[in-house]
């Protein structure tokens, strides 16, 4: 039986609830305790205690089931260590954010497939994107399917739904070939480490997170060359999770650098030698970071993007958001004659198809000019 608690929380003073329950491990035949607190109500927090009571009597919930508990179990016991983080924090988003606020405390069993059309219905009319909407219904589709298996339903209620919504393609923002030079410069005045985080962004194409995951181990500068192999979790609480998989399996990658790039590299990693040297100690050799702080730490987030912010505001460049130096790069490619089997490969799409559907009216635009420069340079000749 759960023992249900109120106390006081300590920073703003107000009482919560919390519960306690004492189980015997189905397998080890062990007694346990497990508690939760932050409930509003004794109410609530009895309710809670029930659902994880009939949770635990066999590690699923026997008979009825909240949709809640189920899909809480489902990240837990099948996804959490068996998908990449930023696929289990998309899980995890489209649950919190739209199917448990709409279903609130369903039963699992009681989802019906006109019911959860309507749910579908009801993002298209919030004006989701029909993209949102049909990751929301993989997440939901995929742990019923579990649900099925497990025996807890029959049907699968997505299955057949029809997912309405506006294919949403925001227009690609970039910084304009003349305005690049601007940006470094008034960076470098800003801030070197920011300069060279920021260059090699614009030079190689880079999501933030592989550039800011980047080991020395991963460049060489004598063949020039640039290998991805993970990405760095800026919200990780330790070290050990600091450093991850890449966003997908086509994200591993090794790119070619250019000479100027590999000559900074070489210069920086002159300046991060001295930087050892100073702190000793306190440097954070164990990361052995490329792209960090004058310490060898990581830089965080908040730092970039305002730091980002801060040097757009300085110049005359329009203000967009730093993934936009990554477009900037694929400008770049196109705008030198590079393919788009080529641009794809080096910033680690899935297929040239996705390049091409990113960077469409990008390229035709530069066909055009180039049209327009051909015409003017053989209107004499060809009249």
């Amino acid at each position: 039986m759960a023992h249900i608690r109120k106390y006081k929380n300590k920073a703003d003073k107000k009482y919560f609830y919390e519960y306690r329950i004492r189980y015997r491990d189905p397998i080890t035949q062990e007694k346990k305790e497990k508690s939760k607190r932050g409930f509003t109500s004794s109410k609530e927090a009895l309710i809670a205690a029930v659902a994880e009571e009939q949770r635990l009597s066999e590690g699923i919930e026997q008979g009825p089931i909240s949709l809640r508990s189920f899909l809480e179990m489902w990240l837990e016991e099948y996804k959490e260590g068996t998908i990449r983080k930023n696929t289990l924090d998309l899980h995890k988003y489209s649950i919190n954010k739209h199917i448990l606020p709409y279903f609130k405390n369903i039963s699992l069993q009681d989802v019906k497939p006109i019911m959860y059309q309507k749910f579908l219905n009801q993002m298209a009319k919030e004006n989701y994107s029909k993209r949102t909407i049909e990751i929301v219904n993989g997440t939901m589709y995929g742990a019923l399917e579990r649900a099925i298996k497990l025996g807890k339903i029959l049907k699968n209620p997505c299955e057949g739904a029809i997912i309405r919504g506006e294919e949403k393609k925001d227009e690609i923002k970039f910084m304009n070939s003349d305005d690049i030079p601007i940006f470094l410069t008034e960076a470098y005045k800003y801030g070197y480490i920011y300069w060279i985080f920021f260059k090699v962004l614009i030079e190689t194409g880079l999501r933030k997170g592989e550039a800011a995951a980047l080991q020395w181990t991963d460049i060489d500068l004598k063949a020039k060359t640039m290998t991805i192999t993970k990405t760095l979790d800026f919200t990780a609480k330790n070290k050990d999770e600091l450093l991850g998989d890449p966003k997908t399996d086509h994200s591993r990658r090794t790119i070619t650098i250019s000479n100027t790039l590999a000559n900074d590299l070489h210069f920086h990693k002159k300046y991060q030698n001295q930087n050892k040297l100073a702190l000793a100690d306190i440097y954070n050799h164990d990361l052995n970071l490329v792209l960090c702080r004058n310490d060898g730490n990581f830089m965080p987030k908040s730092s970039l993007f305002n730091a980002f912010s801060r040097i757009l505001k300085r110049t005359d460049i329009p203000e967009i958001p730093i993934h936009c130096l990554r477009h900037t790069h694929a400008v770049l490619l196109l705008e030198s004659g590079a393919t788009m089997k080529y641009i794809q490969e080096r910033l680690g799409h899935g297929s040239a198809q996705i390049t091409a559907d990113v960077y469409a009216h990008i390229s035709k635009k530069i066909e055009k000019d180039t049209m327009d420069n051909f015409e003017n340079y053989t209107k004499d000749i060809l009249k």
